[in-house]
């Protein structure tokens, strides 16, 4: 069988810092009336938290290159002890041949100590299949432009922007006994990509679903959908209202990479509308929408060459527009607009910096550096070491995607995000 890859980041669920020396095993997601095999045993995070490098078997290619009644990836079940933690068991981690697939683990501490590997207060999380392969209800059509509502203290904005967090209500809108999620913007944004479309696909493929589910995002934001009609969320997992988020399911790192580029990208169709467009979408294959996107009609687009843009066009129309939200929330510094490589100099070098230095606190494979203004090759280093374990490619320069990743984990390990965020 084709080979797939697996990292596996275990974090401490309060402070967002790693847990060096966790015990990482790997077992075979047990079938209908089938035992689990242990793949790997007793695995140990480094000090930056993480196991990397796992190699796992992967159905071929092409199983998910077109629709089919094969899972064209492989799930397995990921177990996560560490010393004064309750237990984390992943149920469905799923891998996909030649792509690394990015596993979250975020460990509670234990309220009262018990024996290192004891199983009680174990967690378990239930990954359910990918959208395009399981069965779930399709979109219920609606206006993909909506009526703004007056001020209500949540949003009160001229134009779109990135909220820091987007609060997932993890079931029907009306089903008062579902949990609500509070999940920052981008990894909301690859959770429901990667839980959407295929990370196999082509580049550009990904590029206009990822569009295309910010859009509709920021939509439900700018709008205050939900919140207009008297709830306390942003946005619900269910495919027949939104999106299909999965809590603490894996990501893809050809669908992060795309997300890290262009979270702020979306849609808008002149020359009334202020909103991002809600661009709703469809599989294609169990489902059909006339003039919206179909996924596996994006693929076949992008098979033949066609760019994000001309992807969407076909579906939305030749009158869409791409935007950019002027203004990411919750980050100390937008980014400046120039990218910083070696040679490079001023506060924008001094803000990068001064934010690695209290990343690597936390992480300290990256290497402390002088906080003089001047990119030199220590400073490259320090930013290739970050990208290394947060899945950017390692470049050693700081371009938009680096720095807004670097913004984001420096606010989650330093803890100075409001304690309230608002969306």
């Amino acid at each position: 069988m084709p080979n797939g890859f697996l990292t596996v980041s275990v974090i401490d669920n309060a402070t967002n810092r790693p847990i060096e020396n966790a015990i990482v095993n790997i077992y075979t997601a047990p079938e209908s009336g089938q035992s689990q095999t242990q793949l790997y045993q007793n695995l140990t995070t480094n000090n930056s938290g993480q196991v990397t490098g796992i190699t796992l078997d992967a159905p071929d290619i092409q199983y998910s290159q077109q629709p089919s009644d094969v899972r064209p990836y492989s799930q397995y079940r990921v177990e996560v002890i560490a010393e004064g933690y309750e237990t984390v068991i992943i149920d469905g981690t799923q891998v996909f041949p030649t792509i690394e697939s990015r596993q979250n683990v975020p460990l509670n501490a234990q309220t009262q100590r018990r024996h290192f590997y004891s199983r009680q207060n174990e967690n378990v999380f239930n990954i359910p299949e990918n959208t395009l392969f399981g069965t779930f209800p399709p979109k219920i059509p609606e206006s993909d432009l909506k009526p703004l509502p007056p001020p209500t203290g949540f949003v009160v904005l001229d134009n779109p922007v990135v909220p820091e967090f987007v609060i997932v209500h993890d079931g029907l809108p009306d089903d008062n006994s579902a949990p609500n999620y509070w999940i920052p913007f981008k990894e909301y944004i690859k959770n429901v990509a990667s839980s959407e479309i295929y990370s196999t696909w082509p580049e550009q493929t990904i590029y206009a679903n990822v569009i295309a589910i910010i859009s509709f995002t920021l939509n439900r934001v700018f709008t205050e959908w939900y919140r207009s009609k008297g709830l306390n969320f942003t946005i619900t997992s269910s495919t027949a209202y939104d999106h299909k988020f999965i809590n603490n399911r894996n990501i893809f790192d050809t669908i992060s990479v795309v997300v890290d580029n262009i979270f702020n990208t979306f849609i808008k169709r002149p020359p009334t509308a202020r909103q991002p467009l809600l661009a709703q979408y469809c599989d294609g294959k169990n489902s059909q929408c006339p003039n919206e996107m179909t996924q596996w009609g994006s693929k076949d687009l992008g098979d033949q060459g066609m760019d994000y843009q001309s992807i969407l066009r076909y579906f939305y129309g030749d009158e869409i527009t791409f935007n950019t939200a002027p203004v990411v929330s919750g980050v100390p510094v937008s980014y400046p607009g120039d990218t910083l490589q070696v040679g490079s100099s001023g506060k924008d070098v001094r803000t990068i910096q001064n934010q690695l230095n209290a990343i690597s606190n936390s992480y300290p494979a990256i290497p402390k550096v002088r906080e003089d203004g001047v990119y030199g090759n220590s400073t490259a280093e320090a930013v290739r070491t970050f990208q290394g374990i947060f899945g950017l490619p390692q470049s050693g320069v700081v371009d938009f995607k680096t720095w807004y990743e670097i913004s984001r984990i420096y606010v989650a390990v330093t803890k100075i995000a409001s304690l309230n965020p608002k969306i």
